[in-house]
């Protein structure tokens, strides 16, 4: 892939409605963010309830950004909007080695960065 700035906004949270308006924060923050960083946003999806990552339709829209090319970074609040779970973090971490993705969170800068 080549060198460019294609951007994916993910939100979840793991409660099964989003009452409170969290995944509309979740979502301004990351665009916020993407401007700031000078990201271009190739996409966005998001997902509630605590279904396994690689179970939820909005990642595996992410996914199918990743491999027809059109985005090489991932936008998250935190890593827990991916996984608390160990095994699931390390397919995470797989995937993103295979592809050279670069994952972001505003509060804590580069989580993962294979470039």
């Amino acid at each position: 892939m080549e060198n460019r700035n294609q951007a994916w906004v993910y939100c979840s949270i793991d409660a099964p409605e989003d009452t409170h308006g969290a995944l509309k924060g979740q979502r301004q923050q990351l665009m916020d963010y993407a401007a700031q960083m000078g990201f271009e946003v190739a996409g966005s999806s998001n997902d509630l309830g605590s279904l396994p990552l690689f179970m939820r339709d909005g990642f595996l829209r992410f996914i199918d950004a990743v491999e027809t090319g059109r985005a090489n970074i991932l936008l998250i609040a935190s890593q827990n909007c991916l996984t608390r779970s160990t095994m699931q973090l390390a397919q995470f971490q797989a995937l993103v080695e295979n592809y050279g993705l670069r994952v972001y969170s505003p509060l804590a800068g580069a989580l993962f960065d294979c470039q």
